[in-house]
């Protein structure tokens, strides 16, 4: 057994636990996001660049990870040591591999759940900067075809340029992390444009803003500062992300106390007020009613 299986024999149980923790805290973490896309049944809000950006940089911080001489040389190793000390060894792996696994689901759910006009409701004029069903569509084909090609580029260079894996690795490495710096700023940009939070979700936000620097650590720890172009990516993230959790928390409260001061202002009116309000109410269901009867109309 070499000197580096025989390290990994003997796990810190204190680094061990913050691994574990690690990694189902980012399996959690993205739990909130698929549910509010499949509650609301629409991915309205998400920009599609940014689920662009943030699915290749995911896959090149996966390639990166597998390429590292390090990471494979742990990997070589659980053939001689025993289930629980393999486990232990490659968690860092594991916690990437995870994250990319999640967020490739938030690329399944944008194009499934993407709003589209449905033929049984009158179609609206779409917003300037809403995107249009090809565009998702090209996203998840330039997706899938970035992952076809980072695989390949992965295997040429074990097994036609073994000696030259670091480099591999930095590349891949270089190229997320400028991805993953990137990544935040076309959403920030989507949710200032409709001063509202959409799809996107504050919880999943609220757990991974801190984690990415818990996750910082936890790499750094495992890979050392050669390991830079790894765990860079996610420090980046971790600060673009906290940008925009500030922002869409204010737009939260904002509209919060929007609709309380609307509240207040509707119970200070008087009853013959309310009789006209009923009246307006009453005008507009009208005019949606004759709206309706003239679709039904022209339909028929």
């Amino acid at each position: 057994m070499s000197k580096h299986c025989q390290t990994l024999e003997s796990p810190n149980g204190w680094s061990f636990g913050l691994s574990l923790f690690i990694l189902l805290g980012i399996l959690i973490s993205y739990l909130p996001q698929h549910y509010r896309i499949i509650a609301r049944r629409s991915s309205e809000g998400i920009s599609p660049y940014f689920v662009l950006l943030g699915t290749t940089s995911g896959t090149f911080a996966l390639a990166n990870i597998l390429t590292l001489p390090e990471s494979r040389a742990d990997l070589a190793c659980c053939s001689e040591i025993s289930a629980f000390a393999c486990f232990s060894g490659i968690l860092g792996v594991a916690q990437i591999a995870v994250q990319w696994s999640c967020f490739t689901v938030i690329l399944l759910l944008f194009l499934l759940f993407f709003p589209r006009a449905s033929p049984l409701s009158p179609a609206r004029p779409p917003k300037a900067s809403t995107p249009s069903y090809r565009v998702a569509l090209l996203v998840v084909a330039i997706c899938i075809g970035h992952m076809f090609l980072t695989v390949l580029l992965h295997l040429i260079f074990i097994y036609r340029f073994p000696h030259q894996l670091h480099s591999c690795a930095a590349f891949f490495g270089v190229a997320g992390t400028l991805l993953a710096a990137v990544q935040f700023l076309p959403q920030i940009y989507t949710t200032w444009k409709l001063q509202a939070v959409g799809s996107l979700s504050i919880p999943m936000m609220c757990i991974q803003t801190p984690g990415s620097f818990v996750w910082v650590g936890s790499l750094a720890g495992r890979l050392g500062v050669a390991g830079w172009s790894t765990w860079g990516i996610y420090l980046v993230t971790g600060v673009l992300q906290g940008g925009l959790l500030v922002m869409a928390i204010w737009f939260v409260i904002r509209d919060r106390r929007e609709r309380k001061s609307k509240g207040l202002a509707d119970s200070s009116t008087g009853g013959h007020e309310g009789h006209q309000n009923g009246a307006t109410v009453g005008g507009h269901e009208g005019r949606f009613d004759d709206e309706r009867t003239a679709l039904l109309g022209s339909e028929r």
